[in-house]
């Protein structure tokens, strides 16, 4: 058949895809051409907007580098991020939620033990924190030795990805035989997504928002359960509503409170700090389909 039309286009595509040995592939692929032949339908676009599309996204492939990935930030603010955690991430009862990984994770960060400080080598200082807690399984018993990756913005909201420095405010903290974990650091602060990108265009022409309340990253992980990639956000932060990749969960709000000068000097922090208490809760491994880890190729360094 070579005379194709509006009519006839989209299944002469998705008639070629049937020879795809890959069944997931073939479903996967068959599916976005219907919807993207669709959604041209719908829009009736035109010529001139299907290249702007095109220029749009080869500029944010432009973007990524080994300290940027653009793309993840287009999927974040598009809700995309989001959408495939509610779909992958079918939190069991008493569980932490899921949420973004966010696109300034990085392998290789320096491992801690229990007590340890965060901030060494920070080129900004901030509000003293000292985070501590438990892992656990949801019906409340330890988890030994758990892992946490945990990394966050410095106070100017910039990422030590995003300055091409040493890592900052981002370790690998491994929790006790308890399953207790504490470390120092300093308290996160809201800050914008990058608007100096393709993305940042895209933001500021759909009028949409492009602040993110403060929220400390982590990954926990433990043999037996499932990862969680999650964030802890600040109670009473400007933004909690209105988080520009959608990431906000009730239940990861988190409430920074003031230590007294006692306690904070005996964990080694200045007078006026503040702590956060905060447990983790693990599913059990067992007949998840969430991936179990986080592969090197999807973080940027």
């Amino acid at each position: 058949m070579r005379q194709f039309n509006e009519d006839n286009l989209t299944a002469a595509v998705v008639g070629r895809l049937k020879g795809t040995k890959d069944k997931r592939l073939r479903e996967i692929m068959t599916a976005a051409v219907k919807h993207l032949h669709a959604f041209a339908r719908e829009v009736q676009l035109t010529e001139e907007e299907w290249f702007e599309g095109i220029k749009f996204l080869t500029q944010v492939g432009q973007k990524c580098d080994d300290k940027r990935q653009e793309f993840i930030l287009l999927s974040d603010v598009l809700g995309l991020s989001m959408m495939v955690v509610a779909l992958n991430h079918k939190t069991a009862p008493g569980a932490t939620e899921a949420t973004v990984l966010g696109p300034f994770f990085a392998h290789g960060a320096k491992e801690y033990g229990y007590g340890a400080d965060l901030r060494e080598g920070a080129t900004m200082k901030g509000e003293d924190v000292w985070v501590s807690g438990r892992v656990l399984s949801v019906d409340g018993k330890p988890v030994p030795n758990a892992v946490l990756d945990v990394w966050q913005a410095k106070a100017d909201g910039i990422y030590d990805l995003q300055t091409g420095g040493e890592f900052e405010l981002r370790g690998r903290v491994k929790a006790n035989a308890k399953g207790e974990y504490a470390f120092k650091s300093y308290k996160p602060k809201f800050y914008s997504i990058p608007m100096d990108g393709p993305v940042g265009d895209m933001v500021k022409e759909t009028g949409n928002h492009h602040m993110r309340p403060a929220h400390m990253h982590a990954i926990v992980s433990a043999p037996g359960y499932q990862q969680v990639i999650t964030h802890v956000f600040v109670d009473g932060d400007p933004y909690l509503d209105g988080d520009a990749v959608f990431a906000v969960k009730n239940s990861l709000v988190g409430k920074y409170k003031k230590m007294s000068d006692a306690e904070a000097k005996k964990v080694g922090l200045p007078a006026g700090s503040v702590k956060l208490e905060w447990d983790f809760r693990l599913s059990p491994e067992a007949g998840v389909k969430a991936r179990k880890k986080i592969a090197a190729s999807d973080a940027i360094a």
